[in-house]
């Protein structure tokens, strides 16, 4: 299997964006010791917001799916600008947040994390595996359905 990402991601018949840069005063990774914390990103459509509403309301499940996947997509471009596209530099990842703008009624944030969770395993393989937690929020920024966000283990 290929150690650089966004070979990966083609292989997976998708395309790395490039990766987005703060709005606000905060930065896009920081490594401390062997560990890589990404911001938060949200679904980017050609470099605007997309999937924007609430599930339950505006957005529907399979689209808050596409909506994770969408935004996980950001995440894996962040971690290939970060490990300059060589996976040889990553142990695995740790945990994902997945954060989804919801009415209050709504209560299968777990089914549309998944599409965050998926792209990660299936482009990383078992590197791809980890934690979750996926939580109902009453908004995002830019009025988006989805935020994620990663920690990963590098390395030594």
């Amino acid at each position: 299997m290929s150690e650089s990402l966004s070979q990966r991601i083609e292989q997976l018949g998708l395309h790395l964006p490039t990766p987005s840069q703060p709005i606000a005063n905060y930065v896009n990774h920081v490594v401390t010791r062997n560990l890589l914390y990404i911001s938060g990103q949200i679904p980017l459509i050609d470099g605007k917001p997309g999937f924007i509403g609430r599930l339950g309301e505006a957005i529907s499940e399979e689209e808050g799916v596409s909506a994770a996947e969408l935004a996980a997509l950001g995440l894996l471009a962040q971690l290939s600008d970060a490990l300059g596209d060589d996976l040889s530099k990553l142990s695995r990842t740790i945990r994902l947040g997945v954060f989804i703008a919801a009415s209050a009624d709504f209560q299968r944030q777990g089914v549309v994390a998944n599409g965050a969770s998926n792209l990660l395993v299936n482009a990383l393989g078992d590197k791809g595996r980890h934690v979750r937690t996926a939580v109902g929020v009453s908004s995002l920024p830019a009025g988006v359905a989805v935020e994620v966000d990663a920690i990963f283990e590098l390395k030594p």
